[in-house]
């Protein structure tokens, strides 16, 4: 038997799915400006910038992903 997939979730529920998503896109953000805005960390070698972007876009993932896995646990 499948699971009732149309019960509604508890404000708290929703409001930390809006603010996990929230984090999610600013993170991304933050990384991509990093990578490319020049004029963000200027004291930066163009390499230590990107890696910096990328490690922030990769946290963002990781915690966009937990985010998902712990919803569809608690179903």
């Amino acid at each position: 038997m499948l699971p009732d997939n149309n019960k509604q979730k508890s404000p708290k529920r929703r409001f930390l799915l809006i603010l996990g998503v929230t984090a999610f896109i600013c993170f991304c953000c933050l990384g991509l400006m990093i990578i490319f805005w020049d004029d963000m960390l200027p004291n930066f070698p163009k390499t230590q910038k990107i890696i910096f972007g990328i490690v922030i876009i990769v946290y963002a993932i990781i915690r966009f992903s937990r985010l998902l896995k712990r919803d569809k646990d608690e179903v």
